[in-house]
């Protein structure tokens, strides 16, 4: 995000004129209030629904009765800055009265979490990162982008790019997984996505990169958990995506919830100010996650709201979500000298910069004529760009006999719940769809032409029914169990201490199994599972994560062979929970797991993941062959020989690794540093290349210092982390 001298001036002439009250009104950020027809405060009346001492039928019951307050004298006033709106005439309404009826006509940044998607759902980040598809990545969060600016929201709450390494960790769905340079690379094609179409204001939004920092590494995969780690570890772990957002020039940043050693990131002023604007470059601003300045208090950080504020706004935090704790304690705090008016100036600044780098100035409204054609319904071409990203996303963990593709023309026994419901397919952060564009996996294959039968069964949560599963045993050739996760059992406030297939689906699972039937599993869920025992006794296991509104196109597509599976690991699966955290990038031991006793080991369960970082199979097999790394200069170059040794098309994603080999920091057992697609068709070979420039071969110590150190390293290409080929070179840098 850059700013041209004109309108660095006009912002500054802007800033000149406002009244502190006014400046502080550009810091706060609201979201309609709930009012009437219920006698508790609203967020107790969520908290009785979510711990069930009442139903949703009730709860929609109250909130016909409710109103919603939308602040408008506070916005005549210049006491908002921003809002959380999704009703594109009402934030019409909303920006008219900010524009003409305050007093200086400084027009509001409507916000919206649009994490994959907005009306067109594409599947989750931790499956579509699994395309390793850059080019998808971007075009998705372009389309978003277009989308949400159709309904007046110019700020999007996205990309959510923590690095996780727990899926006990329920926010694990919302962000690339575990790896940093597919992290970084899923990072800035997102910005670019979101950003860089600047030929019209309806074309782009400002990104908003979160949660900062290091929230993946939550203690016990507990979500709002507190994290302690080395600096090393932050930096090469956890800090290098939202480098890469920072580089390519993400507008605002979230910060997290969580504290980091000890000091809540809300308040965290080495994080926010040294970190992130100095060392990072961020130009736009930050806002606090969701009532995380108040929280301060509760972490035992902040004695008060008050001193909470305080906090926060000497720290670097610029705009407070939802608490009126800027705009109840600032005005008060700068005119006591407490808070300088040099700190408000500079978060005006950086918040009114953002306005004006989207052209809210001058186009804050949307055209009547386009929120008139997205009521018509999804273009067509939307609905083709969700299909796509589903197909490029779904995994294939296991294919014994080559039970998948199904041959058209056998009878399919469909089982499980998940399979014939359009409210599971988009998963959890989906905020604006409509059930109209969604696709079921029953209705995609009867779609598809597909021989098949429908049977519940059940699925996560009730009871099973085993005499329908009899019977769908009875009737099919084949079964396809569609098993796994609700879309409220994971993302936000989701973490779960047991990660294996949840109810009792695996009791349906060993049912089907006791028929001598073939059984396919198909996985719908929001973060990795403890799959040991499905690995062991299922024949084939299609992940297809919660792929979107086409999720049942897709699915049909790759199970009746018309699309070939191609999708790779983004994270680790385990065997067990109690593996969890587990990540392929795992530090060097002096005692490495093994079969012996005295080693970094399990007694009870394997040390390694079931499924890796990377990992995905075809329907087609590929080899590598004849690897060869030289020097050129500054850059290693990297060549392999990859073919298609089978009989269909497909595409594979090689995948480059390094590991440096002995350096003044104990240093991962591999890192990935760079991947390319490649589709070959049946008896093809292409010769892959890559190059790996030598100041990407170092890594940051524990005083966040840059090292290249000499010494021996091993290149590693191959189909996924665990599975390559390896040859080893000495640098003098």
């Amino acid at each position: 995000m850059k700013l041209n001298d004109t309108q660095k001036a006009f912002v500054e002439e802007l800033l000149a004129r406002m009244t502190l009250e006014e400046k502080i009104g550009q810091m706060n950020q609201e979201s309609p209030s709930i009012v009437g027809g219920f006698d508790v405060p609203f967020s107790e009346l969520i908290e009785m629904l979510t711990d069930g001492r009442i139903s949703q039928e009730e709860f929609g019951r109250i909130m016909a009765n409710a109103k919603q307050d939308y602040h408008e004298d506070d916005i005549r006033a210049g006491r908002v800055g921003s809002m959380m709106v999704n009703d594109p005439r009402k934030n019409n309404e909303l920006q008219k009265i900010a524009v003409e009826e305050s007093r200086l006509g400084i027009p509001l940044i409507i916000g919206f979490d649009v994490i994959h998607g907005f009306r067109s759902v594409f599947p989750i980040a931790i499956a579509e990162a699994c395309s390793f598809d850059d080019a998808l990545f971007e075009k998705t969060a372009h389309m978003a982008a277009a989308e949400s600016r159709a309904h007046g929201i110019s700020w999007n709450f996205a990309p959510m790019i923590d690095a996780a390494r727990d899926s006990r960790w329920g926010r694990v769905s919302e962000g690339p997984g575990e790896d940093p340079l597919l992290g970084s690379r899923f990072a800035r094609a997102k910005i670019r996505g979101l950003q860089n179409d600047r030929s019209s204001p309806l074309r782009y939004v400002a990104a908003c990169t979160k949660h900062y920092a290091a929230y993946g590494a939550c203690e016990s995969g507990r979500d709002y958990n507190t994290v302690s780690m080395s600096v090393s570890n932050f930096y090469n772990v956890y800090l290098p995506a939202f480098r890469a957002a920072m580089d390519e020039g993400a507008a605002t940043v979230m910060a997290a919830f969580n504290d980091l050693n000890g000091v809540p990131c809300t308040v965290n002023r080495w994080l926010l100010r040294e970190v992130l604007k100095k060392e990072l470059g961020l130009e736009g601003f930050v806002v606090s996650d969701a009532n995380a300045i108040r929280e301060c208090v509760a972490h035992g950080i902040a004695a008060d709201d008050r001193d909470a504020g305080v906090q926060a706004a000497l720290a670097g935090m610029d705009m407070d979500m939802g608490t009126h704790i800027y705009r109840d304690y600032l005005k008060a705090e700068v005119e006591k000298g407490t808070v300088p008016m040099a700190v408000i100036d500079e978060a005006v600044r950086r918040i009114l910069s953002v306005k004006v780098w989207l052209g809210l100035f001058e186009d804050p409204y949307v055209p009547e004529a386009l929120i008139e054609a997205y009521e018509k319904g999804l273009p067509e071409e939307h609905a083709a760009l969700c299909r796509k990203a589903a197909e490029e996303s779904m995994v294939l963990l296991k294919n014994e006999g080559n039970l998948l593709p199904l041959r058209r023309g056998q009878k399919i026994s469909l089982v499980g719940r998940l399979a014939d419901n359009v409210n599971e397919v988009c998963g959890a952060w989906a905020m604006a769809w409509k059930p109209e564009d969604c696709v079921s996996i029953l209705t995609g294959l009867k779609e598809a032409g597909a021989e098949v039968s429908y049977f519940p069964c059940g699925g996560p949560e009730g009871e099973i029914d085993f005499e329908e599963a009899d019977r769908a045993c009875r009737e099919g050739d084949v079964i396809v169990a569609v098993v796994g996760e609700t879309d409220a059992m994971s993302g936000e406030a989701s973490s779960k201490a047991d990660i294996s297939l949840p109810g009792g689906q695996r009791a349906l699972l060993e049912r089907l199994l006791q028929s001598g039937k073939p059984v396919a599993a198909v996985l719908m869920n929001g973060r990795p599972l403890a799959l040991g025992w499905e690995a062991e006794h299922l024949p084939a296991i299609l992940e297809a994560w919660h792929l979107g509104i086409r999720m049942g196109d897709a699915v049909a597509a790759a199970l009746l062979g018309d699309v070939n599976p191609s999708g790779k690991l983004s994270s680790s699966f385990p065997s067990v929970t109690g593996q969890c955290p587990v990540y392929y990038n795992h530090p060097s031991t002096g005692r490495p797991g093994s079969r012996s006793k005295f080693t970094s080991r399990y007694l009870d369960a394997p040390w390694e993941a079931l499924f890796p970082f990377g990992y995905g199979l075809s329907y087609t097999d590929f080899a590598y062959e004849d690897l060869r790394v030289c020097e050129n200069g500054d850059a290693l170059e990297i060549t392999v020989r990859l073919k298609n040794t089978g009989e269909r098309e497909g595409t594979e994603v090689a995948q480059l690794y390094m590991q440096d080999v002995s350096a003044s920091l104990v240093r991962p057992v591999k890192e990935l540093k760079d991947y390319r697609r490649v589709r070959l068709g049946p008896g093809e070979a292409e010769e892959v290349r890559f190059t790996l420039p030598k100041k990407d071969m170092g890594f940051y110590d524990n005083e966040g210092k840059y090292r290249l150190e000499d010494g021996l390293f091993r290149l590693y290409v191959g189909g996924s982390s665990r599975s390559c080929l390896m040859q080893e070179i000495r640098i003098a840098f």
